[in-house]
Formats: structure tokens, C-alpha cells, sequence
């Protein structure tokens, strides 16, 4: 079929399906937003972010020590990806699809999305570190329960096995956002979250902050997990979840969507910076 004959038989003059385009300017718009927010509001959103995913590891090791299920404690996980949704936060490999459209339709530069990714990591983290002390401090008892969960991650050899589940990882949180881009539906965006958090939590993929949640929570309990067997693991893992997540899903969106990419490109300035100045 033609390009002018599928244009005829759509609603729209879009090269591309309507429901396509609705999710590709969702997806584009909103990662606009989020490249300009000022740096306080990046680390103040990101640092909320991390303390409501460690309100889905606290749900994790609750249903986790009571049953010794993973799948189970992975669909209770998703109550912090909910939350992260419904409360607007922000969790940093959300940020694998929506800013890296936006840069590459020039709705935002390189240095805007270098800015929102380092500020966003260091907050989650931060922001996890002080939930989990709260989580350790009020259910002592899952100490072991913690510990053990914190030795699967951080003990893994480096292989081609962890390799893979950090790539998946990466693409299944990234697809997640997909998902919930494709929907204005508040229920289907729910949905998207709890299948995000059995996948990666029910079948312990590497992720490198919800499993960096899990190994705080071990070191705070005193296990011997040092930081720098923590920063070892955790840089290979963030990069894996970054190749998941851009390569798997955000770069194949993207040629889905290269007629769109294409227009926002010739309607954008050249300079994204300059169009709409640095923020603090």
C-alpha cells in the first residue's frame, strides 16, 4: 500500500497510524518537559523517586519473608512503580525512552539530558538510601531475608547470564514507559506497572537501583557487603541497563517512528539550548 493510499484511509495526514502518533507526541512532549525542569525540581522529583520504589522493595521483602516466593514479592514490588507513577516521580532508567526522543527530535540537547540523567541517579539513590535505614530500622526481622536477596545481586560473577539479565533489565523498565505512553487510560498505565514490577523484581533481573536498594539495606544490617563491591557491581549494570533500554526499545521506537522524528526535527530549532535557554 502506498504512503499517499494509507494517508487516504487513515484520520490524519501523519505518515505513520493515529494511535502512533498520538504516543510518539506523548512521548516526545513529555520528555521535552522533563529535560527542562529546573535542576532542583530534577533532583527534588528523582530523590521522591527513589524513596517511593523503596516503598515497592519494603511491599518486596515483606511478602518475600513471609513466603519465600519471588514471583509473588515481585508482584508486590509493583506497589513502587505505582506509586512512581501515580505521584509523578521520577525513576532514572524511566528516563531511557522519553528525554532520548525529545533530544533526538531537537526538543532538548545532549548536556539538558546529561543533567537529568546524573542528577536523577544521584537522587534515587539518595533518596533510597534514607528509606531503606527507615525500612531496616522498623522490620529488623527481615535482616536475613534482605541480606540473602542483597548476596544474589552483588555476588553474581560477571558473566554473560548477568550480562543479559542487566539488559533486560534496562529493556523491560524502558518498555514499561512505553506502555504506559501508548494509554491515557490511568488503568492500563497501572497495569503496565505491575507487569514491569513482576518482571523485573518475580524474576530478580539486574536493575541498578532497585537491587542497589536491596544491597543498602544489607550493608545497613551490617552484612559484609563493602561499597566498593557495590560500585563494581552497580557500574556494569547501570551500563547494561542503558544498552536495554536505548538499544531494545527507545532506537527501534525510533525508526518506528522516523517520518514523525523527521518533521519534529525540521519544526525544532538547531539549537535546543539556545530555543529555550539553560535552566538552574
Amino acid at each position: 500500500m502506498s504512503e499517499e493510499r494509507r494517508r487516504e484511509l487513515g484520520e490524519n495526514d501523519s505518515p505513520v497510524e493515529e494511535a502512533l502518533q498520538q504516543s510518539f507526541d506523548n512521548t516526545v512532549n513529555e520528555g521535552a518537559e522533563r529535560l527542562q525542569r529546573t535542576f532542583r525540581a530534577m533532583l527534588v522529583t528523582g530523590f521522591f523517586g527513589g524513596m517511593e520504589v523503596g516503598l515497592g522493595v519494603m511491599a518486596y521483602l515483606a511478602v518475600l519473608h513471609e513466603t519465600d516466593n519471588h514471583l509473588l514479592a515481585g508482584l508486590a514490588f509493583s506497589i513502587g512503580l505505582i506509586a512512581i507513577l501515580l505521584a509523578h516521580s521520577e525513576l532514572f532508567t524511566e528516563d531511557f525512552l522519553m528525554p532520548v526522543a525529545a533530544v533526538v527530535s531537537r526538543e532538548g540537547s545532549v548536556t539538558q539530558l546529561g543533567k537529568l540523567w546524573g542528577g536523577t541517579l544521584v537522587a534515587n539513590l539518595a533518596g533510597g538510601w534514607i528509606f531503606m535505614w527507615l525500612v531496616m530500622q522498623a522490620f529488623p526481622e527481615w535482616e536475613s531475608t534482605v541480606r540473602e536477596s542483597a548476596a544474589h545481586f552483588v555476588d553474581a560473577p560477571f558473566s554473560l547470564q548477568t550480562i543479559c539479565l542487566a539488559i533486560l533489565g534496562g529493556s523491560t523498565i524502558t518498555l514499561m514507559t512505553r506502555m504506559q505512553q501508548g494509554t491515557d487510560a490511568d488503568i492500563a498505565r497501572i497495569v503496565a506497572a505491575v507487569v514491569g514490577g513482576f518482571l523485573l523484581a518475580g524474576l530478580q533481573l539486574f536493575h541498578s537501583i532497585l537491587d542497589s536498594l536491596l544491597i543498602f539495606g544489607a550493608i545497613q544490617t551490617g552484612a559484609d557487603i563493602s561499597f566498593l563491591e557495590w560500585l563494581t557491581w552497580f557500574s556494569y549494570v547501570l551500563l547494561f541497563n542503558i544498552l536495554g533500554g536505548i538499544a531494545l526499545v527507545t532506537v527501534l521506537r525510533l525508526v518506528r517512528t522516523k517520518e514523525l522524528v523527521q518533521q519534529r526535527r525540521r519544526e525544532s530549532p538547531a539549537d535546543p539550548d539556545a530555543a529555550h535557554g539553560e535552566q538552574d
